[in-house]
């Protein structure tokens, strides 16, 4: 039987199994390098203090803001066009590099009133550093997205990995001799380097100045900086706010606690969106099979992505004081919170690319005012109210509340209402509920840990015992339900693609 040929020629069940091969390499490259990020994270926070972490989190807050006002979106634009010519990666290559020039000028000028500002002499050090990571960042190489336009995915994880590493050594090696903030922003400069140079080695490219197709890239790009502007401003304010009015320690506990909740949810669905974007932009012309799409991937993100976010909050107590030493306790309730809002808000994290992939950017800056409108008057009266306490509760809310606009972005674009968005998570929702419920009990079983090898015992029973009752639980439910198609039968499906022999045949096409 023929196989039906999909979007640019390329067939259902190809395109499958370059999904998964990606999902695999993407797994890998997210697995190591954020093992190595998070050995980094945990080996710093025992050589330098709170106040370092807020010291630099300041200046690279101060950067995000400037650079989302002039941020141009080249990669997903070369993704999402269909036939980019070199002429297009010249064009990127110049408006990128110009643009990180710019920045890294401005920046350098803004250093020495910063320091007045915030009466650090520090600030000098911090913003000529990160103005010269920004300018390195600049010179990328544009042609390195075209791997992953074609569903190849080995170069992300030569690019992550290597950087990591990068950074690890280098700022762990500094901080043991120095003790200070310099190994924040060296480590991160030394991962800079590596990936750009890297980019150019997997992909050769020989860039030109030229701006001959630069309408053509910024009519794709126009609404999706408007997005990052507001979604800069809606991430960062807090930060902004608490490291001006609370102080640098106070900003150091919540960057660490934000960077570390963020960690599950977010290596859960890296893989997965990663190479959902060009994959959705394959079938962007084809609705109904992109709504198939749609649901089957935000189930299975959601499926991986929530009983881990969760899971993270019920154990993040013994997990601070077993990594990070007991100087590090005003994080756990930073973690607790945060990872649950990430958690959650994984139930509709897939509009952003649905909306890339279908050019729907303008909605994608609609949902950005309205969660920027939201989100703003809470954390300012949060943080008035009851500091960064109050800023934890005003994110809980918003947080939750924003998950109805994502919904909104899906239902433009497909046609799911939000019943029909939400109902392939139910046995998700119910089973995370039920593993929060009996870790939450048996965690209470255990007296308040006060030795490593304590924290050690609390959190290797309760991780298992939660994994096991989640799983119990969705496979109970599906049972139950009858077996429908849904998150389990994906991973059933990803198994048996992992463990096929070679030599067994492909299998039919997908009649689905």
């Amino acid at each position: 039987m023929a196989v039906a040929a999909g979007p640019g020629g390329m067939s259902q069940v190809e395109m499958r199994g370059r999904l998964l091969k990606g999902a695999t390499w993407i797994t890998g490259a997210r697995l190591l390098s954020n093992l190595l990020g998070l050995l980094t994270t945990l080996a710093l926070a025992r050589l330098l203090v709170p106040a370092d972490f807020g010291l630099v989190a300041l200046g690279t807050t101060m950067l995000s803001v400037v650079s989302a006002i002039t941020d141009i979106p080249m990669t997903e634009a070369l993704v999402q066009h269909r036939n980019p010519t070199p002429g297009h990666f010249h064009t990127a290559f110049t408006l990128t590099a110009g643009r990180a020039f710019i920045i890294a000028a401005i920046f350098t000028a803004l250093a020495w009133p910063a320091a007045a500002v915030y009466h650090d002499h520090r600030m000098v050090n911090v913003m000529l550093v990160l103005a010269a990571g920004m300018a390195l960042n600049g010179l990328g190489n544009p042609r390195a997205i075209m791997m992953t336009k074609a569903l190849i995915f080995w170069q992300q994880f030569m690019l992550q990995v290597a950087a990591k590493l990068a950074s690890l050594l280098v700022s762990v090696g500094i901080a043991l001799v120095t003790h200070s903030y310099w190994a924040l922003l060296l480590g991160s400069l030394a991962g800079q380097l590596v990936s750009v140079s890297i980019s150019y080695t997997v992909l050769p490219f020989r860039p030109q100045f030229s701006l001959r197709h630069v309408r053509e890239l910024i009519s794709f790009s126009v609404w999706l900086t408007f997005c990052q502007i507001l979604n800069t401003l809606n991430w960062r304010l807090d930060q902004l706010l608490i490291g001006t009015f609370l102080g640098k320690p106070s900003l150091g506990y919540y960057v660490v606690g934000d960077n570390l909740a963020a960690i599950p949810t977010r290596e859960a669905t890296a893989p997965l969106t990663a190479t959902i974007f060009p994959a959705f932009s394959k079938l962007s012309h084809d609705v109904p099979r992109l709504t198939v799409a749609y649901n089957r991937a935000q189930g299975l993100v959601t499926a991986v992505a929530l009983p881990l976010g969760v899971g993270l909050a019920l154990i993040a107590d013994p997990l601070v004081r077993l990594t990070m030493g007991h100087r590090w306790l005003p994080a756990v309730f930073i973690i607790q919170a945060l990872s649950s809002v990430f958690a959650i808000s994984t139930l509709a994290s897939l509009a952003q690319p649905l909306a890339m992939a279908s050019g729907q950017t303008r909605l994608l800056f609609k949902r950005s005012l309205q969660v920027f409108l939201l989100r703003v008057p809470f954390i300012i009266a949060g943080m008035y109210l009851d500091g960064i306490t109050g800023i934890l509760y005003a994110r809980i809310l918003t947080g939750t509340t924003s998950i109805l606009f994502n919904v909104n972005v899906v239902h433009r674009i497909t046609g799911l209402t939000l019943t029909q968005q939400i109902k392939p998570n139910t046995r998700t929702l119910c089973s995370t509920a039920l593993m929060a419920i009996a870790v939450a009990g048996l965690g209470r079983v255990f007296p308040q840990p006060v030795e490593l090898m304590q924290n050690f015992e609390k959190i290797a029973v309760l991780v298992p015992f939660g994994g096991f009752v989640y799983i119990g639980a969705m496979a109970t439910l599906w049972h139950l339900s009858g077996r429908p198609r849904g998150p389990e039968t994906e991973v059933a499906s990803t198994f048996s693609r992992l463990l096929r022999l070679p030599e067994r045949r492909a299998p039919a096409p997908d009649q689905a």
